[in-house]
């Protein structure tokens, strides 16, 4: 049963959204701010995390930073208000991978976690590692490896990774990326996609035979010179 933490100080909108979660098989640890959610977290293993962005005590976007300091590959979801999309991408940036705006549906709620779920699992399930100039790409355990180093990416860095070295040296056009990845084409969720862009040009960063082409208007380009 997938363990959900889900930090939400509204009580009774947390509460129809856990009964709601429960119902459709999920296991739901509710917190009413974000000191008891990094108790939580710290205590329990997620399988993803679910938090609002104006919480007691400690807001959303400390306690991601939290999380993502102590797990990379964590799925993280922000609940934002709809007027606030500085919000948005303020989260993205701190590394949650996808928002939902109040209000929302349960069924759409429920839809984007079973999606990350669903691609935890499938990329478990890839069993090759793939060479992208001196760098060994794990998809499988979400890790970038040079000499004896091993970078741990998120999943979202891993799949936009994927897609890159799939068509190494071609443009990927980035209403593809988009819908291929997120889902859906979105300004918000572009403006996260460059943000996994810069983070993965910096983990690819120690080799110079790497680089990610912005390609304007269009995509981007994985360019790996040890190929030419």
């Amino acid at each position: 049963m997938p363990k959900v933490l889900y930090v939400e100080d509204d009580e009774t909108l947390g509460f129809v959204t856990k009964d709601n979660l429960t119902q459709e098989k999920f296991e739901v640890d509710h917190c009413v701010d974000g000191y008891l959610a990094k108790k939580a977290f710290d205590t329990h293993i997620y399988d993803i995390c679910i938090i609002d962005v104006m919480l007691p005590k400690l807001d959303g976007f400390a306690l991601a930073e939290y999380i993502r300091s102590k797990n990379t590959q964590i799925p993280i979801i922000f609940v934002t208000a709809k007027s606030m999309q500085e919000d948005k991408l303020r989260g993205l940036k701190i590394g949650a991978d996808d928002y939902i705006t109040k209000p929302f549906s349960i069924e759409e709620l429920i839809l984007k976690i079973n999606i990350f779920l669903k691609r935890k699992y499938i990329s478990h399930d890839v069993p090759s590692k793939e060479h992208i100039g001196q760098f060994v790409f794990d998809l499988a355990n979400l890790t970038l490896s040079f000499n004896d180093q091993k970078i741990k990416i998120t999943q979202r860095e891993g799949e936009l990774l994927h897609e890159l070295v799939k068509h190494k040296n071609e443009v990927v056009k980035r209403k593809s990326l988009l819908e291929k990845i997120w889902g859906k084409e979105d300004y918000f969720l572009g403006r996260s996609m460059d943000v996994f862009i810069s983070r993965l040009r910096k983990h690819l960063s120690a080799d110079d035979s790497l680089q990610i082409e912005n390609v304007h208007g269009v995509g981007f380009r994985l360019v790996d010179t040890t190929l030419s």
